[in-house]
C-alpha cells in the first residue's frame, strides 16, 4: 500500500466514514483532484488547486462550486458552471473517499 502525506488545515473536521454526509474535511481533494479538478489544476496528481478553505465556516469547499470566476469562468457563466460542477462531483451525496487517515 502506498503512503502519501497530505497537509490539511489544522481546524478541518476529521474525515467522515464512506457514505456519511460530507463535512468539508478536504481529504479527498487534497489527496487527488477529481476530473473537474484535473482540468483546473492541469494535473492528475496532488492537491486540487480549486480546493478552498472557508475560514468563517471552518471547512473546505470546491472553488468551482463556490467561486468559479476565481478559476477563469466568466461571471455570466458562473451560476450554470457551479450547478454543473456540483452535479459532476456529486456534492451533497455523501463521502465517497475511502482513504485511510493517520494523524501524527
Amino acid at each position: 500500500m502506498q503512503r502519501t502525506t497530505i497537509h490539511i488545515h489544522r481546524e478541518a473536521a476529521p474525515k467522515p466514514a464512506v457514505g456519511e454526509p460530507c463535512n468539508g474535511c478536504g481529504v479527498c481533494c487534497t489527496a487527488e483532484p477529481c476530473p473537474v479538478g484535473m482540468l483546473v489544476s492541469r494535473s492528475r496528481h496532488g492537491a486540487c488547486k480549486a480546493l478552498t478553505w472557508n475560514e468563517h465556516e471552518r471547512r473546505y469547499a470546491c472553488g468551482m462550486v463556490v467561486a468559479p470566476q476565481r478559476f477563469g469562468v466568466p461571471r455570466w457563466l458562473a451560476g450554470v458552471t457551479a450547478r454543473a460542477v456540483r452535479r459532476l462531483i456529486a456534492a451533497g451525496r455523501g463521502c465517497d473517499c475511502d482513504l485511510s487517515i493517520e494523524t501524527g
